[in-house]
This record gives structure tokens, C-alpha cells and sequence, in this order.
């Protein structure tokens, strides 16, 4: 039996733990490693994120920058400009903030997700209309961040990283990877916190695929019950992603994004068997189905 917590968003409140919600994935992004360029256009966007929702899902997560491996990421500022590449403040900004606006008009009780590291496009973003902010950074690279999300008062996402994007590939394994994430994410919520942030506006969210190689998440899904010594409620991401490709290889070739599906709606179940809130994923009805079916043993 896993844990029930009164999750403050703001504007109301959502009850995680007596079923499993579903966090439908945007990407309004010309270069996501999975749906990059599909839903670039804000009409189409918006058409899917009414998909999703007629689909089940209970939140929709938009995201104007891609963060798969290799990926620049723009913490700029006046000393440190944007690095090329990279997507720049003003331009995430156009793409996700008609979406959220264009899909609250069409979805006046539609709950909105903004995944984002910066401060300004998470303001923005809550304005237009979105009630959380999910942080790939747990609120650490752009340093307004958490008085920004402190001063909102809206729910919000910290998710663990090691390094950035454009670093994977050259950081040295961990020792214990769940034992590092655990006291990593401790640190930044307790430091968010100090920044203002109530306990209860909090999720945490392990990270899968973020700065661990095939070989780290596996013993991540496996301990995930783990993760509940943190004592927050708990998200993950595992859709599509390249460990379950690893795992489903077959001749030596991992399987193609396309062929995930399975994999992905195994491993979601896994996660919610052990104690999982929320999970964020592409395919929601494949999810939505599966979820009905683990809440009724967990």
C-alpha cells in the first residue's frame, strides 16, 4: 500500500496515492529524442493535448526544449550567454505559451505541467495558466528559480539530473546510484524549502535515463520502493527511453522507438506496483489501462 499525500498546486488540490495519475507528455519541440517536430505547430499541440486528455491522462507536461543526451542547455545569462544550439528564453517562451493559453480556452479545467529550468517561463507559463512547474534541474540552474516558484505557489516537479545532457557520456559511474539520488533530492527539496517552497507543493521525480547509462536504471526500477525513504510523493518518466530499448534488444540491436511500447507499459508498472504516484508517459491510453489494472493489486 503506498502512501497518501494532499498535493498543494495552488489554485486546488490533487490526492496521489489512491489511484495513479497520468502526466501526458508535450513536446513542442522541433528535436525531442521521441515526438520531436510533431506538435511544433501550436494548432497541432493543442489537438493532441485534447487527445490526450480525452485519452485519460489527468495533466498535460509542455515543453518548449528538448533535453535528450547530447543536448545543449541555455542556463544563460549577461556574463554567460546562450550556447550554440541551445534554446534561448524568448524562444521556448513562443513555443509553449500559446499552446497553454490556446488549450485553457478550449480546456478551461485542463491541468497544465510546465517543464522548464527557467525562472522567467515558469512565471510566464503559471500566468498563462499552467499550475506546475517541472524541473528537470530540481530548481538548481537558473538561481531565481526557487523564490520564483516559492512566490507562485503553484505545485512543482524536482527531478533528479547527474551533469547535463552534453556531459552524459563522459561522467564516471556512481557507486550506489539510487543511494545518490536519494541523498541529492533530499538536498535540493530541503533547499527549496529554504527557499519558501511548502513540503506540500513538492513531487519528486528519480530521473530514468537523465545522466544514467543503460546499466544505472535498471537497479533504480528494481529498489524503486526505495525512493519512499525520501518521504514525498513520487513521479517517474520512463517512456520510451533508451534502457528499455537496451532491454528489449534483440541480435545485438536495441529495439527502435517504435517497438518501446511494451517495455514501456511494463516498467510503468512496475514503478506503480512499488509504490509510484504519478507517472509521466507518451502513450496515455496503453498507460491509463494498465494503471486501472495495477491500482487494483498495489
Amino acid at each position: 500500500m503506498r502512501s497518501v499525500f494532499d498535493w498543494n498546486i495552488g489554485s486546488r488540490t490533487l490526492q496521489l496515492g489512491k489511484r495513479t495519475l497520468v502526466m501526458g507528455v508535450l513536446n513542442v519541440t522541433p528535436d525531442s529524442f521521441s515526438d520531436g517536430g510533431e506538435f511544433l505547430d501550436r494548432d497541432l499541440a493543442v489537438e493532441h493535448a485534447m487527445e490526450l486528455l480525452q485519452d485519460g491522462a489527468d495533466m498535460i507536461d509542455i515543453g518548449g526544449e528538448s533535453t535528450r543526451p547530447g543536448a545543449k542547455t541555455s542556463d544563460s545569462t549577461a556574463e554567460n550567454p546562450i550556447k550554440p544550439g541551445a534554446v534561448g528564453e524568448k524562444e521556448e517562451l513562443e513555443r509553449v505559451i500559446p499552446v497553454i493559453q490556446l488549450l485553457k480556452q478550449m480546456e478551461a479545467n485542463a491541468l497544465i505541467s510546465i517543464d522548464t529550468y527557467k525562472a522567467n517561463v515558469a512565471r510566464a507559463a503559471v500566468e498563462a495558466g499552467a499550475e506546475i512547474v517541472n524541473d528537470i534541474s530540481a530548481l538548481r540552474w537558473d538561481p531565481a528559480m526557487r523564490k520564483t516558484v516559492a512566490e507562485l505557489k503553484c505545485g512543482t516537479v524536482l527531478m533528479h539530473m547527474r551533469g547535463k545532457p552534453e556531459e552524459w557520456r563522459i561522467l564516471p559511474p556512481p557507486q550506489d546510484i539510487v543511494t545518490q539520488v536519494k541523498r541529492e533530492l533530499r538536498e535540493w527539496a530541503d533547499a527549496g524549502m529554504m527557499a519558501g517552497i511548502k513540503r506540500e507543493r513538492m513531487v519528486l521525480d528519480p530521473g530514468f535515463g537523465f545522466g544514467k547509462n543503460f546499466e544505472e536504471n535498471y537497479p533504480m526500477l528494481k529498489r524503486f520502493e526505495e525512493f519512499h525513504e525520501m518521504r514525498y510523493p513520487l513521479l517517474i518518466g520512463v517512456s520510451r527511453k533508451s534502457f528499455i530499448g537496451r532491454a528489449l534488444a534483440r541480435n545485438g540491436k536495441d529495439a527502435a522507438l517504435n517497438e518501446r511500447l511494451l517495455g514501456t507499459v511494463a516498467a510503468e508498472t512496475a514503478a506503480v506496483l512499488k509504490g509510484a504516484h504519478i507517472i509521466r508517459t507518451h502513450d496515455v491510453r496503453a498507460c491509463i489501462d494498465a494503471m486501472r489494472i495495477a491500482d487494483l493489486a498495489s
